[in-house]
């Protein structure tokens, strides 16, 4: 059985956008969304009504949350001395999604401290997950040989890239590829840029998918859900991912 994935920022809950989302989503059909600052549950709770997601859930404080149109298990992780949880989705066939969100705010400590989070996850989930999973969310982070435009940066977030001397080594999704992942859209979008933010400008790609390098011929399709409606929805475009849960037979 194939599983298609939807990874979405709602912007700050998502109070007064619901049906703009609920648009987007039902859009792209997925079987499970891994929401990201899904901080408003009645917010959530109108979101699977909306897209006749059959399970849901999020916590108050906490960012992630998800929807669900299979049968799920559902279980909050958060690794010792992370500010960050994560979220293991599990389907009745025994696929595993991790759902992250790690710090945001683009600056050196910053950057460190997501590296700080990421390996803690990645610990974490060796010492439970083996074999095919998915890892996905808003990384907060540029991939290797990507550049960040500080002049388009809001102006009250500039001043923490230049307390760092300008330099920022984007460490965090090396140590995902460095951890045996490939990344699902650059696996499928070799020269495109994949931009997922900010919707009105977009200039950075936050948002990724990625599975165990193992596994990549398993990426059927993965792309950036930037069309008009995503636009006005949030400020990040959601990404979505069809998987092949089974090998595909000789």
């Amino acid at each position: 059985m194939n599983l298609r994935l939807l990874t979405y920022n709602i912007q700050r809950g998502g109070v007064g956008r619901v049906e703009r989302l609920a648009h987007v989503i039902n859009a792209c059909q997925p079987d499970i969304v891994l929401l990201q600052e899904a901080t408003d549950l009645d917010t959530v709770h109108r979101l699977a009504s909306l897209t006749q997601m059959t399970t849901s859930a999020s916590f108050r404080q906490q960012s992630l949350g998800y929807l669900s149109r299979r049968p799920v298990t559902a279980s909050w992780h958060r690794p010792g001395l992370s500010r960050h949880a994560f979220i293991e989705i599990v389907t009745e066939e025994g696929t595993r999604v991790f759902g992250v969100h790690l710090s945001a705010i683009h600056s050196p400590i910053t950057e460190q401290r997501r590296v700080y989070e990421l390996r803690a996850l990645l610990q974490s989930i060796a010492q439970h997950q083996k074999g095919f999973h998915v890892l996905a969310g808003d990384f907060n982070t540029l991939a290797p040989n990507e550049r960040l435009d500080v002049s388009r940066l809001p102006w009250r977030l500039r001043p923490f890239v230049w307390m760092g001397g300008r330099q920022i080594r984007w460490r965090t999704i090396q140590a995902v590829l460095d951890a045996g992942y490939v990344d699902a859209f650059r696996s499928c979008h070799r020269d495109e840029a994949g931009l997922t933010m900010p919707t009105w400008d977009p200039h950075v790609r936050l948002d990724y998918v990625f599975v165990p390098r193992a596994y990549e011929g398993r990426i059927a399709r993965c792309e950036v859900v930037s069309s008009t409606e995503a636009t006005t929805a949030s400020d990040h475009f959601p990404v979505v991912i069809d998987l092949l849960t089974e090998p595909v037979a000789a």
